[in-house]
């Protein structure tokens, strides 16, 4: 391993990872301290321990985690680093809750190029920066090569409620509007489009940002929401039926009003997917009671990530769990869960 100065904020390492660097030796420690310590630069970090101890605000704190395995690691508005930090962020952030620290945990391949590695841990860094995180603590395995595909991430984060807050996934009510915050599918197909076997020319790019500052916006807005999810893998289409089930009452949705681009449209019908089931990775679902949904819908449009917000249906008291979408010809149809996953390694 060897680092030469490319200018600031570029990869500077060279060399492939090897399997001491996951061997808690030398090179593991160098590695630490030329790469990690390097970019994810805190006071709690630096201090070398197996952890990270840290006075929390007032209010209930939250933990979420989640696994990367996205391929490609590169793709149009993002990487397997900045996603990795919006993932867990937004996870936090779906219970209202502030979010405050990561900890990283790194999955290498031996031979895998340290270049991409630092590509991937400067945009990591920089995205935990712009959503005001910081990476206290990690951990870093080396496998043998062909045993991985280049670079897992796990992330978990930690985050503060503030006191009187209640939002969570079974409490949508009857009566209650249901809104997101812009278009679906433009993560999946952005990732879809660098995939070896399916390339296809488009301008679109990922969704991926950090939810929480539009989040805080909104609940400063609407303290009284009752739902919050952000529909990644499986899309709009999974997320609502895990929340019809979750709350014991039906949604229906309005074609008509959910946002899809028209370079989303016209890739999934080439591709013959259905925009409900496709990843998004900017986007959130608000669940609230009806008079509240203008007041809701102001605010997301308020911030950059919202303005292409709208309402899209609501909650009624049809058969419990399922969701049901009234379609542009004015039918209706079931808005189901597939049985497998038709768009793996997207997250």
């Amino acid at each position: 391993m060897n680092m030469m100065s490319d200018g600031p904020g570029r990869p500077k390492m060279r060399g492939n990872v090897t399997l001491s660097h996951g061997a808690g030796g030398r090179a593991m420690a160098q590695l630490i301290d030329a790469l990690f310590r390097r970019h994810f630069d805190n006071d709690l970090l630096n201090r070398g321990n197996d952890q990270a101890a840290f006075d929390a605000p007032a209010g209930r704190l939250v933990m979420s985690t989640d696994g990367h395995v996205i391929s490609p690691l590169f793709f149009p508005g993002g990487d397997i680093g900045s996603l990795a930090v919006h993932g867990t962020v937004n996870d936090v952030a779906m219970s209202g809750a502030r979010p405050l620290y990561l900890a990283a945990g790194f999955i290498l391949e031996e031979g895998f190029p340290l270049v991409d590695l630092e590509r991937i841990v400067i945009s990591m860094a920089a995205a935990a920066r712009a959503a005001d995180v910081v990476v206290v603590t990690g951990d870093t395995k080396v496998v043998e090569k062909g045993k991985g595909d280049g670079v897992f991430i796990t992330t978990t984060g930690v985050g503060v409620i503030p006191d009187g807050l209640e939002i969570s996934g079974d409490r949508a009510r009857v009566g209650d509007a249901i809104l997101i915050n812009g278009a679906i599918g433009d993560h999946g197909v952005a990732v879809l489009s660098k995939r070896e076997n399916l390339s296809f020319e488009t301008a679109i790019q990922s969704d991926s940002a950090a939810l929480n500052g539009l989040i805080a916006d909104l609940v400063a807005a609407v303290p009284d929401i009752h739902c919050l999810r952000d529909p990644t893998r499986g899309g709009l289409a999974a997320t609502l039926n895990e929340l019809a089930r979750q709350s014991g009452v039906a949604m229906e949705l309005d074609e008509t009003a959910i946002p899809v681009s028209e370079a989303v449209a016209g890739a999934c019908e080439l591709l013959g997917l259905d925009p409900l089931y496709v990843a998004n990775e900017g986007k959130v679902i608000v669940i609230c009671p009806a008079e509240r949904a203008e007041a809701a819908l102001a605010a997301l449009k308020a911030h950059p990530l919202g303005q292409e917000a709208a309402v899209i249906g609501r909650v009624t008291d049809a058969t419990a769990g399922m969701v049901t979408m009234r379609t542009l010809l004015g039918g209706s149809r079931v808005v189901d869960q597939l049985t497998g996953e038709q768009l793996p390694r997207i997250c």
